[in-house]
């Protein structure tokens, strides 16, 4: 009896022992260390979430949108949770685009996860759907990803660094990124309740560039065929206007790799177009007027070790016909009037040597030797476009000059930036560098790249049939790693447009052409750009400043397959009783934008674009009579996704 009493007294006071155990931890845990293992519950069933602000748009200067940013969502479907199975999954499958005995063999798991992504239409009638979980994401989308590709470049995203325009204009870009607390369930998925928002969001602003589609469109498809038809390595095309500075329209091209900004970051000699320089520092120095001549020799001039050779001997030239014929004797010996400091000074004024300092990463700032550093053939090798590297972006700057009556102007590739709500926050002004040569100087110097096509000079396959262009031809060896190559060339031709009054200025270059003279291949090209142009009546030109100067001889050499048009239909000014012809609009319903804009280009309209993917509609509809440089609106379905 006194064992069991033992026992029981010693149950009692373990049980005991217990029970002050249990209440001094459960006093601990609830009045000691409650306050964090409440802040422990909250954090696990509350998340805060970053609301990613919006990245702000890209148009082109007419408002076409070039890149944007999209909202995109991933489908997580939870089957216990469906209230109707079998009517919910045949609606989750034709909005994401499955059928639905495939769709239910996905839902056999316990969570199904669809990443897509999808759009707001398709996801649209999932939000009431009870067992269907939703993820946004906003993504970088371009509706054409090929337009002007190496130009706009891509946002940093996955660990890769940004390029191109989106890098340097991601600060602008760039919004300010939101908070809010969401609820969450045991498994981590978010429960459907409103969240507490702590900070809304703040988009990025728009950025509206100085490219214009239209011509960007063009300059890309004949950059694209040139190389092709005259299988060349690679090429360039520049076009700027004289007056503002803004770059129209830029384009590289790489027969084989990967395609570059090779337009502003890649040097080469520039050849017969640095003569004009030349010609202006002998003019601006009254050393030479344009109808004096020199002794050229038949062809052919010996200068120290050297042998200067023309394609076409003479005996006398002007300095005009020198500039004409792009004679490499007669400027030779009319830069040896000149001295060093002013030629170099002459070449430095025209921004050879310096980076423009347009918006974009990694410019070049090409190559031009301090006088200092010159041998004794220098000053003749400069003259003729050798021992000088420039970009095509610093070739159409200096000759924009010229246009401009000698004023050099900053590029730029940045017209305006906005707001989200259209407040204009930045507007491009033309902004002076230096005032390169006099106004009168530079008629002349006009007045000799006119001549280069229509005075029988080495340019006359670049003229057009009623309108004037001047240009000037180059075609430079290549240098390799030992010197220069036999047979390589770099074929140019630089032209102002139309040639009274420029409007643009365009570089086209060539890396070893079939066909190596520039007259035979880049000058062909810059035609083929001005008939293309021309026909579509871009808002790159201003119709009302162009002059009609009709022409008895057509112009001169091959023209590019598909590209350049048979003649280019004058602008006259129309009489109250004259109406202008009216035809059908192309159907151009199913096809890419990129190959809707082509066609409509080609009959003559413009085109402003809503939306992406493949054309659904246009207005005006097709079969619809209109005149020639209407503007066709085109409608193209939303992107969609493959699962």
């Amino acid at each position: 009896m006194a064992k069991f009493t033992v026992r029981l007294r010693a149950i009692q006071v373990a049980f005991g022992a217990g029970m002050v155990v249990l209440l001094a931890r459960a006093a601990q845990v609830q009045l000691v260390q409650g306050a964090r293992h409440a802040v422990t519950s909250r954090a696990q069933r509350t998340e805060r979430i970053v609301l990613p602000a919006r990245r702000g748009s890209l148009y082109d200067r007419n408002g076409v949108t070039l890149a944007l940013t999209q909202e995109v969502f991933h489908v997580g479907v939870a089957p216990n949770e469906l209230r109707n199975p079998e009517e919910d999954v045949r609606t989750i499958a034709a909005q994401l685009g499955w059928t639905p005995s495939a769709l239910q063999r996905e839902l056999t798991r316990r969570y199904a996860y669809f990443h897509g992504p999808f759009t707001s239409s398709q996801v649209l009638q999932l939000q009431s759907i009870r067992g269907v979980h939703l993820t946004s994401e906003l993504v970088r989308f371009y509706p054409d990803p090929l337009f002007a590709r190496p130009l706009l470049g891509r946002p940093a995203a996955d660990g890769r660094p940004a390029s191109g325009l989106e890098r340097v204009l991601d600060s602008v870009l760039t919004g300010t990124d939101g908070s809010a607390v969401v609820l969450r369930d045991r498994q981590g998925r978010r429960y459907e309740s409103p969240s507490r928002l702590d900070a809304f969001p703040t988009p990025g602003h728009d950025v509206y560039l100085t490219l214009d589609a239209e011509l960007q469109e063009i300059i890309e498809h004949a950059l694209r065929d040139a190389v092709e038809r005259y299988e060349a390595l690679s090429g360039d095309v520049v076009v700027v206007s004289p007056t503002t500075g803004e770059i129209l329209a830029i384009a590289s091209h790489v027969a084989q790799g990967r395609s570059e900004a090779s337009a502003l970051t890649n040097v080469f000699e520039p050849g017969s177009t640095a003569k004009l320089f030349a010609a202006a520092a002998i003019l601006e120095r009254e050393i030479a007027r344009p109808g004096d001549s020199v002794w050229v020799e038949q062809g052919t001039h010996r200068l120290g070790s050297r042998t200067i050779h023309d394609e076409h001997p003479s005996e006398w030239l002007t300095l005009q016909e020198v500039v004409e014929q792009s004679s490499n004797i007669g400027m030779v010996k009319f830069i040896e009037r000149l001295s060093t400091e002013a030629q170099y000074a002459m070449l430095r004024d025209f921004g050879l040597g310096s980076p423009t300092g347009v918006e974009y990463p990694s410019e070049s700032a090409g190559i031009l030797k301090r006088p200092h550093q010159w041998s004794g053939t220098t000053p003749a090798s400069l003259a003729i476009g050798y021992e000088v590297a420039v970009t095509p972006l610093q070739l159409a700057q200096a000759y924009a000059a010229v246009a401009n009556n000698g004023v050099l102007l900053q590029p730029t590739l940045v017209r305006e930036i906005r707001s989200l709500a259209g407040k204009v926050i930045y507007r491009h002004v033309p902004e002076p560098i230096r005032r390169v040569i006099s106004p009168q100087i530079a008629g002349e110097l006009r007045a000799m790249l006119r001549g280069v096509v229509y005075h029988g000079g080495t340019g006359s396959t670049a003229a057009l049939t009623s309108y004037e262009v001047a240009g000037k031809t180059g075609t430079a060896l290549r240098a390799g790693t030992r010197g220069y190559v036999p047979g390589s060339y770099t074929a140019t031709f630089v032209s102002l447009f139309p040639a009274d009054d420029p409007q643009l200025t365009m570089v086209v270059k060539l890396d070893d052409p079939k066909d190596a003279y520039s007259r035979l291949t880049a000058a062909p090209v810059t035609r083929a750009v001005l008939e293309q142009l021309l026909a579509t009546r871009s808002g790159a030109l201003d119709p009302g400043r162009l002059t009609v100067t009709p022409r008895t001889d057509p112009p001169i050499g091959p023209a590019l397959d598909g590209v350049a048009a048979p003649y280019v239909v004058a602008w006259p000014v129309l009489e109250e009783s004259e109406v202008p012809a009216l035809s059908p609009v192309p159907d151009v319903a199913g096809l890419s934008l990129r190959q809707a804009a082509r066609a409509l280009h080609r009959a003559g309209l413009r085109v402003r674009i809503r939306g992406w993917g493949r054309v659904i509609r246009s207005d005006p509809a097709p079969g619809v009579p209109v005149a020639p440089g209407t503007m066709i609106l085109l409608e193209a379905a939303e992107w969609s996704s493959r699962r």
